[in-house]
């Protein structure tokens, strides 16, 4: 069985999908419609209608556009993390700035999507957000990278935290913050894929860190990897 024909058999993916303009949430609706492992179970016109779907459908992923009357998507993001934290929200937008990128990680958003995605893009993502996984449009990722790069403020000190890694650990540490999947960390270290999910785990643990994308932050704060080896 293919991975494509696994996660189809899995049970469906929760959706709740807010925008307020309506062709938008009518075009997100009618592209996760015809996909077997999807079901989008509400629709919301801002945040706190999204919030209150959320919890009320037991959704699994928020589609929130960042922008919206009333209460906004950042907002609503917040809600649902206080709230409802087993659902993972990706952000919808048409402006990628660095600030609202950055505002959205820190309340806890799973991913950042443009709407200029495609729509394999947009289903790809919302798969790997309910895996667990960060999802981010190739053009917010190098946004992201480019900010951090362009600060002029030096390098501090490597942490002493990076003593508690193993040597094993701070090579997949490494990969990750280059921007590497668990799928390319095994292949480039020579490990089992369940294996790299476990090294991740504990080295997140270790670092005190809460997600991949507060480690790639770490590393290129500390100088840990090559700034062209970013990712």
């Amino acid at each position: 069985m293919t991975a494509e024909q696994q996660e189809r058999s899995q049970p469906s993916i929760r959706i709740v999908v807010a925008d307020d303009h309506d062709l938008v949430r009518a075009g997100l609706v009618a592209i996760l419609g015809v996909e077997a492992d999807m079901e989008v179970v509400a629709e919301a016109s801002d945040g706190a209608q999204a919030a209150i779907a959320a919890g009320e459908q037991r959704a699994d992923v928020v589609l929130m556009d960042m922008s919206m009357p009333g209460t906004d998507g950042l907002e609503g993001l917040t809600r649902i993390r206080a709230d409802h934290p087993h659902c993972v929200v990706i952000m919808l937008t048409t402006f990628n700035m660095v600030e609202s990128i950055e505002q959205a990680l820190r309340a806890g958003a799973a991913g950042y999507l443009l709407k200029t995605a495609s729509p394999e893009e947009m289903l790809r993502a919302i798969r790997a957000a309910h895996r667990g996984e960060r999802v981010f449009s190739r053009a917010v990722q190098d946004r992201l990278v480019e900010s951090f790069l362009g600060q002029t403020r030096p390098l501090p000190e490597p942490p002493a935290e990076l003593r508690l890694l193993t040597e094993r650990e701070l090579d997949v540490f490494i990969e990750l913050a280059r921007g590497r999947s668990n799928s390319e960390i095994a292949g480039v270290l020579f490990l089992s894929e369940a294996t790299v999910k476990t090294y991740v785990t504990r080295l997140l643990a270790k670092l005190g860190l809460r997600d991949r994308v507060q480690a790639v932050i770490f590393a290129l704060q500390h100088g840990l990897v090559p700034e062209e080896d970013a990712g």
